[in-house]
């Protein structure tokens, strides 16, 4: 492992550590314009996990001051994503935004990813390349944006979600997520540990959604019962009152506990 402590800045988004993963295999042609496009003013450390690579991308990592680690053998793709979160959170990151260093993706947007978990309100933010119609314009063979579309149509069909991409090399994380999804197993990958954690997710907002609906319909049903009584009120005014009602005191409780209910929060953004 190489660690160039000294040359390291601490810069602290929201007094959150960010540290940019990248999962690298030959990687020596397009690692130094990919990493100097990141916004070195709020990336606190950057890793990088080089899978065994027989060209020079560990000592072009080396020359940038880039933490590395490298496997002894080639791993796969899925093994050097678990170094990477591993190596992350022994760093103490407190968010961790993957970034393939085959400068596929746009580095600058690590700033806005990143505000996204910082600000409390998600816990996962994934960059969609299908969303900006940037894939193709990217350099993704053809064949590969095909099979990209039909095998996220289909695991959007398992899980009941409506992401755009499952198989984007851009994600940014909270700590709680990774520590959540127990990514060091080695049944499953962090993919499919994600796909399970959107999973529960969308059952626990549908599943609150649901109990909202009837407790608004039976609030209503009150409020409509006591209008009878008393004609001088509208029912339609009694009824969006008692919407309003509702929508105060959800309101008026404390975030966190609102954040505990809801579980896991995930955007996309565009790339």
């Amino acid at each position: 492992m190489y660690h160039p402590r000294d040359s390291v800045e601490s810069h602290m988004l929201h007094g959150q550590k960010i540290v940019v993963v990248m999962p690298a295999y030959h990687a020596e042609k397009t690692l130094a314009d990919c990493y100097a496009a990141i916004p070195h003013d709020v990336v606190d450390l950057v890793l990088l996990v080089d899978d065994a690579s027989d060209d020079a991308t560990l000592a072009v990592a080396k020359r940038l001051g880039i933490v590395t680690h490298r496997h002894p053998e080639n791993r796969g793709y899925g093994a050097n994503q678990k170094t990477c979160y591993a190596e992350a959170l022994a760093e103490d990151a407190d968010i961790v935004v993957m970034l393939h260093p085959d400068y596929q993706y746009e580095p600058r947007l690590i700033t806005a990813m990143a505000a996204m978990v910082a600000s409390g309100v998600y816990d996962v933010v994934i960059g969609s390349r299908i969303l900006g119609n940037t894939a193709l314009a990217g350099g993704m063979p053809r064949y590969k944006y095909v099979a990209n579309r039909v095998l996220t149509a289909l695991q959007n069909l398992i899980v009941g979600a409506k992401l755009s991409e499952f198989h984007t090399g851009y994600r940014a994380f909270s700590r709680r997520v990774l520590e959540t999804l127990r990514f060091r197993q080695p049944d499953a990958g962090a993919g499919a540990r994600l796909r399970s954690l959107h999973r529960r997710n969308f059952l626990s907002h549908a599943l609150l959604r649901r109990r909202e609906r009837d407790q608004l319909r039976e609030l209503d049903r009150l409020r409509l019962r006591r209008a009878v009584d008393q004609p001088a009120v509208p029912p339609v005014a009694v009824g969006a009152c008692a919407s309003a009602h509702l929508l105060r005191a959800s309101r008026s409780a404390p975030a966190e506990n609102a954040r505990r209910r809801r579980g896991p929060m995930i955007a996309v953004a565009v790339e």
